[in-house]
């Protein structure tokens, strides 16, 4: 079988493998489409299908793109004048109280080492509603100024944070005084022929015919409505030919010693010198000697990713319209194109392994909790700061994964969280029951977090709780909460504005550990 039909069989069997409403796919290789494919529907309800054509917003894909941008002016500024106004507008922008850590820099930001935290996940606690509107220039500032402090110190360690690129968006229209979607309009889809790429921050309105989804192939698909405004860190629209345009480009730009995309896409490190895997917008993993390098994107009815291997000259692109795993999709193709590795399958002696050291544990100096439990065979499930993470066990105290080591004492787990720099020890919680030993607790009141300007009301009787949030956005839904030990509490929160909030799943109520003061 020839290249060009493995690749074209490779793409055709993607909807199989994949079911869902619809999605496109394509490969570029050697600086040249080698293959793409369409299917389903843009509508299902109108019948209108996908086509190489259609619209898609590419959500945190647009961070790179950002970040060639940002990048563009800083080496073609001679006389330091936009790296001067960028930090000013940057000072008028986030608290000064963060802003004189000599630490958070520009490159901080860009490489997700910033410390900050990340609005997405506060505007639940300030009282935002799952579908509710949120404004660039009206609430991102205030979001700004209520970050509160670091989550960490910059430079030390990385968390996936949208108030970065957010932040970084206006701050270049402040310093150059254009318009962001005309900055990347005439730095970046101009020369790389992507024709139909534009900056557009309202989720509301996307381009016709295009409707994202949410549901599954069991229980079959419901529209989805997004009404957020957002640009630096996810605004951008394009269609598959547009990806495709921007794929070459990149090819192109990759065999550039000055181009902004080779200056972005070099491996990235921590304060210390220790290497990182996130960068100017683009995340790196290695996979059997090769660098990988992309990124993906989620919107509530949409998953985008894209990865580029440089040196086999190969990019994928795989954008859908519904919260299907697109990274699943990206990941298949390019496995099959560029010769990677298939996935690890479960093996040894250990498949059968049950330890016993699941349950709940807190890690007290990010104040999160973590659940650990039993996954497929010889598999642990490790959910900590939104995210779920599996695990092999491979010995009775140990297991780990790419991303991540697992080792465990009598009431404490030692995590080190490879791709983020982190590593925290976390504290057994004792088993679910009364929180404090038979003393009785009243939790149920009003409670105010000065820092984040953000009001937490509980409510109910015994250990059935209720939280609701209120804030500058508004007053927030209830949410319910669990005891899991201890004085932590866990506040189950499916969706912020848009998407599940990170990290928006510990809450600390009683005792020494308290956040907030009650009113």
């Amino acid at each position: 079988m020839s290249p060009a039909e493995s690749i074209k069989r490779t793409l055709e069997s993607v909807p199989s493998k994949f079911r869902g409403p619809g999605g496109a796919v394509a490969v570029v290789k050697d600086g040249e489409l080698a293959g793409q494919h369409v299917w389903g529907y843009a509508n299902l309800d109108a019948r209108i299908p996908i086509t190489p054509t259609t619209i898609f917003p590419i959500c945190s894909i647009s961070k790179q793109m950002v970040c060639l941008v940002l990048t563009d002016l800083l080496q073609n500024d001679k006389d330091k004048a936009f790296e001067d106004a960028l930090h000013k507008a940057l000072h008028e922008l986030l608290p000064q109280d963060l802003m004189a850590n000599k630490d958070l820099t520009v490159e901080r930001m860009v490489a997700m080492q910033s410390g900050l935290r990340d609005y997405w996940a506060l505007t639940v606690l300030w009282g935002a509603t799952p579908g509710g509107r949120f404004s660039i220039y009206q609430d991102a500032p205030k979001a700004l100024k209520r970050l509160g402090g670091f989550h960490f110190a910059p430079g030390t360690e990385m968390s996936y944070c949208n108030s970065n690129f957010m932040t970084l968006g206006i701050a270049i229209e402040k310093a150059t005084g254009q318009t962001l979607g005309g900055l990347l309009e005439s730095r970046l889809f101009d020369p790389a022929g992507m024709k139909t790429a534009a900056l557009r921050p309202d989720t509301e309105r996307l381009p016709a015919p295009l409707v994202g989804y949410e549901g599954s192939d069991e229980n079959g698909y419901v529209a989805y409505q997004n009404r957020i405004e957002w640009a630096g860190d996810a605004g951008i629209q394009a269609s598959l030919e547009d990806m495709v345009a921007y794929e070459k480009h990149i090819d192109h730009s990759s065999s550039s010693a000055h181009s902004a995309y080779q200056k972005n896409s070099q491996e990235p490190h921590y304060i210390d010198g220790s290497a990182a895997n996130y960068g100017y917008g683009l995340a790196r993993i290695e996979a059997d000697g090769m660098t990988v390098v992309g990124h993906g994107g989620a919107l509530a009815g949409f998953r985008l990713h894209r990865w580029y291997v440089a040196e086999k000259r190969v990019s994928v692109v795989a954008l859908l319209n519904s919260d299907m795993d697109s990274a699943e999709v990206a990941g298949y193709v390019l496995r099959n194109v560029a010769g990677l590795p298939a996935k690890e399958q479960q093996k040894g002696s250990l498949s059968e392994t049950k330890v016993e050291w699941t349950g709940y544990y807190l890690d007290e100096e990010a104040n999160l909790a973590i659940a650990v439990s039993h996954g497929g065979p010889g598999e642990l499930l490790i959910y900590y700061a939104g995210h779920e993470d599996k695990v092999k066990i491979t010995d009775s105290t140990k297991a780990s994964s790419k991303g991540m080591t697992v080792s465990y004492e009598v009431g404490k787990l030692s995590i080190h969280r490879l791709r983020e720099g982190r590593k925290l020890t976390a504290k057994s919680l004792a088993p679910p029951g009364s929180p404090n030993d038979g003393e009785e607790v009243i939790y149920t009141g009003s409670y105010r977090s000065e820092e984040i300007d953000s009001k937490f009301h509980c409510t109910g009787t015994g250990e059935m709780l209720y939280v609701a949030f209120d804030g500058y956005l508004g007053e927030g839904p209830a949410h319910l909460m669990k005891h899991i030990g201890k004085d932590v509490w866990w506040l189950a929160c499916q969706r912020s504005l848009d998407a599940p909030a990170p990290g928006c799943h510990c809450w600390l109520l009683a005792g020494k550990k308290r956040q907030v003061r009650q009113e």
